[in-house]
């Protein structure tokens, strides 16, 4: 296994293109906010722009990207560990041509593979990593030991919170506790199903303020989404929110909350850090 790692990186180092995706890891306090439904369309809404999006489902457990677009995909990354089957194998075509990396029940097994397990699984991924421009993890709702090391391995954090007084001390607590391993993670934030613009803007105030006090961190705020019918109508009929109804404030929201990230229209101090998604892997997981 590790002589095939090996000929992998060897051969990512002779087909190196000057792509390099961005990894970005969506993250929440607490289940229940809008998480995959915001990675899913925050995906589409990329791709529309020109960029090529992997959406990477790693909600342990509780998958739920396929669902919110109305099909089941075959494989997934389970299959990948106990068939052997290659991660390019594994990914499919999804709406606006993104494409989609499903999780699966056992994926919590990615958090405690062997040497030889986790060196294929890094020397596969190394290879996406040169085909795409976003490569998006959707993680599982909350924080332990092992998710922590993968989240602290991205490029960059987006994490989704709702005005709820619970969703916002758990978006906090799960920020503190990343900012205190690696305080040079950007932090970016959306506040889903605000009522008004005044209520999303306070929530997001809300998180500055303790952010800059009590940890001297700075966070990048996209934007708000307001509470929209339109999305469960959209999560009942399985089809992705910006396709279901484009012109729906939500939709117009999700859209100027993508240009505002691919305009990087925030403090210089959160954009210069150099990608190192696949270096950190390893340096989490193995200790190298």
């Amino acid at each position: 296994m590790h002589d095939q790692a090996e000929n992998l990186r060897l051969k990512l180092l002779s087909h190196r293109t000057s792509s390099h995706a961005k990894a970005v890891a969506i993250v929440s306090g607490k289940g229940g906010v809008g998480k995959s439904n915001f990675s899913l369309n925050f995906a589409i809404s990329l791709a529309r722009l020109g960029k090529r999006v992997l959406l990477f489902d790693m909600d342990i457990g509780m998958g739920n990207i396929d669902i919110l677009m109305g099909r089941h995909s075959e494989l997934t990354i389970i299959d990948f560990f106990e068939r052997q089957i290659p991660l390019k194998d594994i990914i499919t075509a999804g709406p606006e041509n993104i494409s989609v990396l499903a999780g699966g029940s056992g994926l919590s097994s990615l958090f405690s593979l062997d040497e030889a397990s986790f060196e294929r699984f890094h020397s596969e991924l190394t290879l996406l990593f040169g085909h795409y421009d976003h490569i998006l993890f959707d993680m599982g709702a909350g924080i332990n030991q092992d998710s922590s090391k993968f989240l602290l391995c991205a490029d960059e954090l987006i994490f989704i919170t709702t005005p709820e007084p619970t969703a916002i001390m758990d978006a906090y607590s799960m920020m503190k506790y990343l900012n205190s391993i690696n305080n040079l993670l950007p932090f970016y934030l959306v506040c889903n199903r605000a009522e008004g613009t005044k209520e999303g803007k306070e929530t997001i105030r809300k998180l500055q303020n303790a952010l800059e006090k009590f940890l001297l961190k700075e966070i990048s705020p996209l934007g708000l989404l307001p509470d929209d019918r339109t999305v469960s109508r959209a999560v009942t009929k399985q089809i992705p929110f910006l396709l279901y109804e484009p012109n729906a404030r939500v939709s117009k929201a999700l859209t100027e909350i993508t240009s505002r990230f691919i305009k990087q229209s925030f403090s210089d101090d959160l954009t210069v850090k150099n990608r190192n998604f696949l270096g950190n892997l390893k340096r989490y997981f193995l200790g190298k």
